[in-house]
C-alpha cells in the first residue's frame, strides 16, 4: 500500500478503536470524543491503564506493535476488572473486539489505583519475556543485527564463520516493509522452517494479494555517512532467486519482500554516477584502477602444473597442507592431467607457492575478453565475463540516461522491478508504462557489489546493480570467529585473533577481547558493591 492508503487504513482503525472503547473512557473520567482523535486517544489511554506514555511509540512501530497492541487490549480489559487467562485469551483470539463487549455489554467499573504487578509467577515470567522479545527486537531493527558469514567470497577481510555485528545507523535503518512478521527471524522461522512473514509469493496474485497490501513502502531513517567505494556492505539480493545458497538463476525471482530477500555480504566497488569496467579481473573505476584497503586481499583462480605428479593420496595430502599452511584456504581439485586448479589464492601465496621445488609452473585461469560468460545483462549482444566486463554506468537518483535498444537490457530491470515501471519492447521502440521513451531519470541510488575471491563470488557480475532501498547494513565488529563452522562441532576452531576486532581499519587487526572482558568484570564487581553499600544503608 501507499501512504495515502496506509493514512486512510489507520484512520479507519481508529473509528473502530473509538467505537469500541468511548464507553469505556467515560467510564475512566474522560471525553468520549478523545476515544476518536489518532495518536492522542492511544496517550490518553496508556494514562487510563496506568501505562508509560512510550507505549504508545511501541504501538507504532512495525513487528513490536504485534505484541504491544494485544497487550494494550489486555491491559484494557483488566483495567475494568476482567483479569483472568480467560479474558486475556478473549482479547487476543477477538483481534480487540472483545472491548466491544466489555464497552456495550458487560457492567464493568474503572478501577483506578489496580496493581500493575502480574498476580503469578507465570505472569510475571511472561510480561518479562514479552518485554524483552520487544526490546530486542527495537535494537535488531533499528540499530544493530548479527550476521554470520555464509560463503568465502569475501576470504582475507571477512572469513567463513565470522560473527558480525552490522550496524543499520551508519547507512540510516530502513524501517519494516513486511508489517506480519515473527520478530527477530529472517524469511524462514528455525527448526519448523515455514515462512516467517505473511505475504504471498504466487506470480500472478503478488499485485492483488491482501497479504501485500500489508507492505510499508520504504522509509530509510537519516543516517550518519554514505556508502563509499570498498567499504563492506550487507544487502538483500536483488535477484533474489536462492531456496539455497546453490540455488542461483538470475532469470527466476520469488518476489520476496524486500527486506525478506536473502541476506548477503559483498564489497561496494562502485557508486551511484561511477563508470565501472572490469579487465583481467581487476575493476576500474572511471578510467583508473581500483585500490582496494589494507586488510583486503584479490583473489583468483590458478592452474598449477608439478615437476613430478604425485602418485598417492599421501602426496596429495601434504601438498593440500602446504596450500593451507600458505593461506590458500579455499583448497585445491586434482585434474586428469595431474595438475591441480586451485580456486582462491592471492598474490602473496602464489608467489609462496612458485618457489616450491616440485612446482613446474602455475598459470592464472582467467576468460579471454570477447568471451561471453552468460551473465549480466544477459544479452547475447554483449560479450562480458566475470574477468572482461563493461563499460557499464551506475544509475544515480535524479539522473538521465538515454536509452536505445543497445542498452535497455542493461537498465530494463532497474527501470521495471526496482522503480516500478511497465518496460516492454516493440520492434525497435521502447516503451515505459505505456508510453514511448527515449530517456529515462533514476528515482533512486544503485551499486556495484562484488566479492573479493573474483571466481567463488555470485555478484553484481550476475544480477547487476544493487538498488539503495535494499542496502541492510555495515558491518562495524567481528564479535566470535568459528574456523569449520560448516564441519560439525567437533571440528570447530576458535579465531582468537579475529574474536572482538573490527571489520575495517588499519593494516593490523586488533582484538578488543582483553579490554572488553575486563569492562565485563568491572561492571559486575561494580554493581555487586552498591549492592551491598545500599543493603547496609538500608
Amino acid at each position: 500500500m501507499s501512504w495515502t492508503q496506509w493514512f486512510f487504513f489507520i484512520l479507519i482503525l481508529q473509528i473502530i478503536h473509538g467505537l469500541g472503547t468511548w464507553k469505556l473512557y467515560v467510564k475512566a473520567g474522560r471525553q468520549a470524543w478523545e476515544a476518536f482523535v489518532p495518536v492522542y486517544n492511544a496517550v490518553v489511554l496508556m494514562k487510563i491503564i496506568s501505562r508509560p506514555w512510550w507505549w504508545v511509540i511501541l504501538m507504532f512501530l512495525p513487528i513490536v506493535n504485534l505484541i504491544m497492541i494485544p497487550a494494550g487490549w489486555v491491559e484494557t480489559a483488566r483495567t475494568f476488572g476482567k483479569d483472568s487467562k480467560l479474558d486475556a485469551l478473549l482479547c487476543i483470539v477477538t483481534l480487540g473486539f472483545y472491548l466491544y463487549y466489555l464497552n456495550y455489554v458487560a457492567d464493568v467499573n474503572y478501577i483506578e489505583n489496580r496493581t500493575l504487578k502480574p498476580k503469578t509467577s507465570t505472569g510475571e515470567w511472561i510480561t518479562s519475556i514479552l518485554f524483552a522479545i520487544v526490546a530486542a527486537t527495537i535494537v535488531h531493527t533499528y540499530f544493530f543485527q548479527p550476521f554470520v558469514i555464509p560463503s568465502s567470497s569475501l576470504e582475507k577481510s571477512l572469513l567463513v564463520g565470522d560473527f558480525l555485528i552490522v550496524s543499520k545507523l551508519h547507512y540510516g535503518a530502513r524501517t519494516p516493509m513486511t508489517t506480519v512478521a515473527a520478530p527477530m527471524v529472517h524469511d524462514t522461522i528455525p527448526i519448523i522452517g515455514q515462512k516467517s512473514y505473511l505475504f504471498n509469493d504466487n506470480y500472478e496474485k503478488r499485485n492483488s494479494s491482501w497479504m501485500n497490501k500489508l507492505q510499508l513502502p520504504f522509509f530509510r531513517l537519516p543516517g550518519f555517512e554514505d556508502i563509499e567505494r570498498n567499504d563492506i556492505v550487507v544487502f538483500n539480493q536483488p535477484a533474489d532467486t536462492l531456496l539455497n545458497m546453490n540455488d542461483f538463476n538470475p532469470d527466476r525471482n520469488y518476489y520476496k519482500p524486500i527486506d525478506k530477500k536473502t541476506n548477503l555480504v559483498k564489497r561496494c566497488v562502485g557508486v551511484a554516477g561511477d563508470t565501472l569496467e572490469i579487465r583481467n579481473g581487476y575493476v576500474y573505476i572511471n578510467g583508473k584502477q581500483n585500490k582496494l584497503p589494507p586488510r583486503s586481499h584479490l583473489q583468483f583462480s590458478y592452474d598449477v602444473t608439478l615437476k613430478k605428479p604425485h602418485s598417492s593420496q599421501a602426496e596429495q595430502y601434504r601438498f593440500f597442507e602446504l596450500l593451507k599452511k600458505i593461506g590458500i584456504s579455499d583448497g585445491a581439485g586434482l585434474k586428469n592431467d595431474g595438475s591441480y586448479r586451485i580456486f582462491a589464492a592471492t598474490d602473496e601465496a602464489i608467489t609462496q607457492l612458485k618457489v616450491q621445488p616440485n612446482i613446474d609452473h602455475i598459470v592464472p585461469v582467467k576468460q579471454p575478453e570477447g568471451k561471453n560468460g552468460n551473465i549480466f545483462p544477459r544479452d547475447p549482444n554483449y560479450s562480458w565475463n566475470v574477468d572482461n566486463f563493461g563499460t557499464i554506468w551506475i544509475p544515480k537518483s535524479g539522473e538521465t540516461i538515454n536509452l536505445d535498444m543497445d542498452n535497455i537490457s542493461i537498465y530494463k530491470r532497474a527501470i521495471s522491478e526496482y522503480e516500478g515501471n511497465n518496460v516492454v519492447t516493440r520492434g525497435n521502440q521502447i516503451f515505459i508504462n505505456d508510453q514511448p521513451a527515449t530517456s529515462y531519470t533514476f528515482k533512486q541510488d544503485y551499486y556495484w557489489m562484488m566479492g573479493d575471491n573474483r571466481h567463488n563470488s555470485i555478484d553484481s557480475r550476475y544480477w547487476g546493480f544493487v538498488p539503495n532501498n535494499h542496502i541492510f547494513g555495515k558491518p562495524v565488529f567481528i564479535w566470535m570467529s568459528i574456523d569449520g563452522i560448516n564441519d560439525g562441532l567437533k571440528n570447530w576452531s576458535f579465531r582468537w585473533d579475529r574474536i572482538f576486532t573490527t571489520v575495517s581499519g588499519g593494516n593490523e587487526r586488533t582484538s578488543y577481547l582483553i579490554p572488553f572482558i575486563v569492562l565485563v568484570l568491572g561492571l559486575t564487581f561494580f554493581n555487586k558493591w552498591r549492592k551491598k553499600k545500599k543493603a547496609k544503608e538500608s
